[in-house]
Order: structure tokens, then C-alpha cells, then sequence
């Protein structure tokens, strides 16, 4: 049964970045797009590399990303791209996986950005 996909507005995800210090924040882009600005904290685990990363032993995740790997009921863990979609899709496979609760940050990267500057 596939699951409507959790999304988080800009609003919801700066509350997150202030208060929560388990955040983990996936940037699903290519290496070459982080490379021209990130989110502040954000890890960047590509698409294509999503499903073999939240399958990794979680000692294994940590020292190849940096960040404790969220448990599977665990509501820190959002994921984002450059405009929602890759985001969105990165989040059904982790729905798959068993965790839950994901979101994806649907503004992405580009309303990051563009808000960030005001």
C-alpha cells in the first residue's frame, strides 16, 4: 500500500534545524549540485545511493555520513532535493524500508535559497 508522502514546509523545517539536534537532514541531490550551496547540516546521500545507505548497519552509516543513523520510527529524518521531486522519492524508499515517519522538505533546495537571502 503505497503512503501519501509527509511533507514539511520551510517554516516546519527551520523549527527543526532550532530544536532539534537529532535532525537528519538528507540532501538527495547530485555531489555537483551541493558543491554550489547546501543547507546548513544537511548530509548529502544522493538518490540513487538512498535505499543501499538506510540499509547499512548503523556503525557503518555513521562513519561513512557523519550522523547517527535514525531509527526506523524515528520522525528526524527529512530528506530534500532542488524543487521536491527527488526528495519525494527518496522518501518512498525509505517508506519501503520500514521508516515510517520520514518527510520530505517539498520547497527544496531552490526555496531554501531563495528565502535564505531575504
Amino acid at each position: 500500500m503505497a503512503n501519501a508522502v509527509k511533507e514539511i514546509s520551510y517554516e516546519d523545517l527551520l523549527a527543526l534545524l532550532k530544536q532539534n539536534q537529532n535532525l537528519v537532514l538528507v540532501d538527495v541531490r547530485s555531489k555537483a549540485e551541493v558543491d554550489n550551496g547546501h543547507i546548513s547540516g544537511s548530509i548529502n546521500i544522493p538518490l540513487d545511493t538512498v535505499e543501499s545507505a538506510f540499509k547499512l548497519p548503523p556503525e557503518e552509516f555513521k562513519s561513512k555520513y557523519g550522523k547517527v543513523k535514525p531509527e526506523k520510527d524515528s520522525d528526524d529524518l527529512v530528506f530534500h532535493c532542488q524543487m521536491g521531486r527527488r526528495g519525494a522519492m527518496a522518501t518512498t524508499k525509505v517508506y519501503q524500508l520500514g521508516y515510517s515517519k520520514a518527510r520530505n522538505y517539498a520547497g527544496g533546495y531552490a526555496e531554501w535559497s531563495k528565502k535564505q537571502k531575504k
